[in-house]
């Protein structure tokens, strides 16, 4: 489950151009701290924390809290702004959370055991359709990933999101959308054909 990591940053006075490169030149960028009750707050917050937790799988399903010095935030990371050129990040937004809120987030899924799938030692192909799981859960309880095992699976066999158990509070956002996870084709499967496959075992809506 989700834990919090510690992030500094200050309130940033004034906005535009001119505050975001007296910003970068000091080796900040600029941010948003946003949601919940209170009014939006900017912020101030180092480039190279930022990076180094950019680097880290997950940043957009880690909750935070922000230490602002005379307080403290717990935020989510929603939406990071990079130079088109230099991919550099140039600011970042942070939603507010605490305890009783529900966020929409991304999971990546975890295939384990291919193996050990018959489907796999007969020549089949893995194809996976749902490498990130959209789910809404409670913002404290976020799962860094979704394991399914791929044991005992053959060929034109799926794995469908009714079948596996997500953690408790946690509910998948697009439950037909993302119906089917994974499917073992043929080896003469095309994409084209395992794609249809995907479909056609999708429920109805």
């Amino acid at each position: 489950m989700a834990q919090a990591n510690a992030l500094q940053a200050e309130e940033r006075q004034g906005t535009g151009t001119g505050v975001a490169r007296a910003l970068r030149r000091e080796g900040k960028i600029p941010g948003i701290i946003y949601g919940g009750k209170d009014e939006p707050l900017s912020i101030a917050i180092d480039l190279k924390n930022v990076n180094l937790e950019l680097q880290r799988p997950g940043f957009f399903s880690r909750v935070y809290t922000m230490d602002m010095g005379k307080s403290k935030v717990q935020v989510i990371a929603r939406d990071v702004q990079f130079h088109p050129v230099t991919d550099i990040a140039l600011h970042v937004d942070f939603q507010r959370v605490d305890k009783d809120s529900k966020i929409h987030v991304s999971i990546p899924v975890e295939y384990i055991n291919e193996d050990k799938a018959p489907g796999i030692k007969l020549g089949g192909m893995l194809n996976i359709i749902i490498h990130n799981l959209e789910v809404v859960c409670p913002a404290h309880s976020i799962p860094e990933k979704i394991t399914i095992d791929l044991t005992g699976m053959n060929i034109n066999q799926s794995v469908h999101l009714d079948s596996i158990e997500l953690p408790s509070g946690v509910k998948a956002a697009h439950a037909s959308r993302d119906y089917t996870l994974v499917t073992i084709v043929p080896p003469s499967g095309s994409e084209e054909e395992s794609q249809e496959t995907a479909v056609e075992a999708a429920p109805e809506a």
